[in-house]
């Protein structure tokens, strides 16, 4: 197949914009979660997703408190 014969692409992708679900916070929804397909998607920011493992529960909480001591966190 030749690109020739394809048609052109008329339409730009379209890019879905999520934010957090938490009320005042504007941070990217990143993390979604439904419980099934026939359920709109909800979607948080990483800090708000509350359907994290402990292990992102502690890595989240470390990041947090060296953010408060004015540490580099990698």
């Amino acid at each position: 197949m030749s690109d020739i014969d394809r048609a052109a692409l008329t339409n730009a992708a379209l890019m879905y914009v999520h934010y957090c679900e938490r009320e005042g916070c504007q941070g990217w929804g990143s993390w979604g979660n439904t419980p099934s397909p026939a359920v709109a998607t909800r979607w948080w920011c990483f800090e708000h997703f509350p359907h994290k493992s402990n292990e992102q529960e502690q890595a989240l909480k470390r990041k947090l408190e060296a953010a408060e001591r004015g540490d580099m966190a990698q």
